[in-house]
Formats: structure tokens, sequence, C-alpha cells
């Protein structure tokens, strides 16, 4: 009798290269985001404001272009070409970072940088689809993402260590960011292979990313989620906030990148078991939680002293994101019809851009013109508005 066969399939070599592609990008993303804020206002004197308007138009930008880059990579039926446009785009900002002696120049390159994160982020998920079979693609996209959660991590730890090897020379460690990078555009032009395009003219020809004449199909539950959502956003404001309040608490400056490392090593830890809550219990528990955290973190940032309050506000924080992403796009899959989810995930994107944008304005804004406990005054009221609107989410989830 032949003995049973038990082992199993391994997944896509084209998986594991996309999943080192974003793990390398990952560490020379972080490796910059963690020391960026300080380098804009400590190096390059910009006010808080102008960290804000910084952040807030690139983090826009990248997901407003997200709305499109979906829709493009479905009508192209070239996935890697876009990918590698976004990863390229990418890695030739980060040069521009060390030698940047303008606030302009650093804004140009987090801008082009954001742009293309939005390009490559839907035609490399759409990527790892196709090349995986229906009952591994939950597999494959948890190896992606956990390599890209890894590099995420990664980079902030080797920006301080770097700091340290080079006597807190930002310049000479942002330069490291451009190895990386080249590495992840490497692997993905040699080891990344895509199938041959099923292309089907007439239905891509078609296709658009909103179809504004369907909107209108978009009942109030939809809307109610879109609201809440845009009010939770604004409380959202940029990370960057938060590597700026350290400094301020005495946070050495070599140090500055283990904010990033401990929000982001909190929400590796939680996101797991916060998407098996939603299962189990559906969106509200974990989003209302969330929001707790977000309310107990700002609370703390605005009246904690000290280092040690910092620090277990910059854990509330990766909290918060643990619990919460991902919650409002399924309410958003939830609430719209099937034939029209397409367009309502186009008007979320670009809802959430431009309230990424509004919510650093105002943190910049009240950060320099009141105080930084301002800032968080206001994130924490922001999220409390948010935390009202969705205690009448259940009907929302009956609709």
């Amino acid at each position: 009798m032949r003995a049973k066969q038990t082992t199993r399939k391994a997944l896509p070599p084209t998986v594991w290269a996309l999943g080192f592609t974003s793990l390398f990008m990952d560490v020379s993303s972080e490796l910059i985001h963690g020391l960026l804020p300080l380098f804009l206002v400590v190096s390059l004197g910009a006010s808080t404001a102008v960290l804000g308007l910084v952040e807030g138009i690139a983090e826009a930008a990248a997901q407003i272009v997200k709305v499109f880059s979906g829709w493009l990579s479905d009508t192209l039926q070239r996935r890697k070409a876009l990918a590698v446009l976004g990863y390229g785009l990418a890695a030739v900002t980060k040069p521009l970072f060390p030698i940047a002696s303008s606030v302009a120049l650093v804004a140009f390159a987090r801008l082009v940088d954001r742009i293309g994160k939005g390009i490559r982020g839907a035609p490399r998920d759409a990527l790892v689809a196709d090349v995986t079979p229906p009952e591994q693609r939950g597999a494959a996209f948890g190896l992606r993402q956990s390599l890209d959660t890894v590099g995420a991590t990664l980079g902030p730890l080797l920006a301080i260590g770097l700091m340290a090897l080079f006597d807190n020379d930002i310049r000479t460690v942002l330069w490291f960011a451009v190895v990386p990078a080249v590495i992840s555009v490497v692997i993905l032009v040699i080891f990344v292979r895509e199938p041959a395009p099923a292309r089907e003219p007439e239905r891509a020809a078609k296709r658009v990313p909103i179809k504004f004449r369907d909107i209108s199909g978009l009942d109030r539950a939809y809307w109610f989620v879109i609201g809440a959502g845009a009010v939770f956003t604004l409380a959202r404001f940029s990370e960057a906030f938060l590597v700026i309040r350290a400094y301020g608490a005495g946070l050495p400056i070599a140090l500055a990148p283990a904010v990033i490392a401990v929000m982001s090593m909190v929400f590796v830890v939680t996101a797991y078991p916060a998407g098996r809550l939603q299962d189990q219990f559906g969106a509200r528990p974990p989003l209302l939680a969330g929001l707790v955290a977000l309310i107990a973190a700002d609370l703390l940032l605005a009246f904690g002293s000290g280092l040690v309050s910092i620090f277990l506000a910059t854990g509330l924080w990766g909290l918060h994101l643990g619990l919460t992403q991902g919650v409002l796009s399924a309410l958003v899959a939830q609430t719209a019809p099937a034939n029209l989810r397409g367009t309502a995930f186009g008007v979320f994107g670009l809802t959430v851009g431009f309230a990424t944008l509004v919510a650093s304005l105002i943190a910049g804004i009240l950060w320099d013109t009141v105080s930084p406990e301002a800032t968080f005054l206001a994130g924490a009221g922001f999220a409390s508005l948010a935390f009202i609107a969705f205690l009448t989410l259940r009907p929302v989830e009956q609709a």
C-alpha cells in the first residue's frame, strides 16, 4: 500500500522574490524614516509645520496613487513593469536625502519616494495572486507581509547602529539606505517571473478606477463609514511627530529611530491576533479598542513626562495600528455592493489621502503656534469623535 502524501507544496519562487524585494526596500525606507524628522528640523532648520506639510503631502500622494495603480495594472496586464517603476522611483530618491541642503529637495525626494510606493503596491500584490494557487494565497500574502515587516523593523535598528558607528553623522548614515534599495530592485528585475497576460481588451479598455456615475449607488451605511473613517484619519497624523516628541524629551539623536522600531514591533505582534479577533467578533471590537489605545497614546504624549512615557505611548500607537489596520477596508467591503466595490475603495482611498494631508498639516501648525501638547490633544479629540461614531457601528455591519 502506498503511503499517503503529506508534503506541503512550496510557495512559488516569485513570491519569495517579491517578499525579499519588500524586505530590502523597507530596510532602506525605514532607515531614512527614523532619522528624517530630525534631519529636517535639526539639521535643515525646518519648522514642525513644514515637517507636517512634507509628511502629509507625501503620504497623501501614496494613498491617492494607489487608487489608480491597481486599475492600470489590470488594464495594461504588465504588473512587473509597474512594480519595477514603483520600486525604481523609490530607489533613485535615496541618494537625494544625504546630499540635500534644502527642505525643498527633501520634500521632493520624499514625495517621489511615496509616489513610488503608491505605484508598486497594487501591482505587486496582484502579481502575488497571479503566480500562487488559490489554496496557497493566504500563506503567500502572509509571507510577503512578514518579510516586509522584518525590513521595517531592521531599518531603524540599522540606523541606530550606524549612528553610533559614525558619531551621529546623519548624512553619512543616510547614504547606507542606497544599498538595500538597489538590492531590492535587482531582486525584482532578475528573480521575479510574471505569467503571460490574460488580456480581455474590451473589458480592460472600459475599466476605470472610479466610476463616478456609480457613486450614487452607494448607500448611507457606506458614507457613514467613509465619514467616520475620515475623522479617524485626522487623528492619525504622521509618526514623524512621535520622533520629534521623543527628541524633545531627551532622546539622543542617535537613538531616534528606536521610536519607529518600537512602534513597528508592537504592530507586528498585535496585527495577527487582531485579525483573528475581527474574524470572530466583527470589526467593531478591535476598531474601538484601537481608538482607545490611540486616545491613551495621545494623552500620554500630551501630559506624560520623560522617555518612559514617550515609549509607552509609542507602543500604544503601534497597538492601535495593529488593531485597526485593515478594519476600515473590511467595513468598506461590507457596506458596498459587490458590483461597486472597486468604486467604493477608490473613493475611500481618495478620502484617506486628503484626510492624511489635513491631519499632518493641523498637527504641524498646532505644534508651532500653540504647543506640542496641543497637537496630541487634538489627535485625542478626533479619535474620541471617531470612537463615538463607531459606537453605532452595529447597524452598519448588518447593512
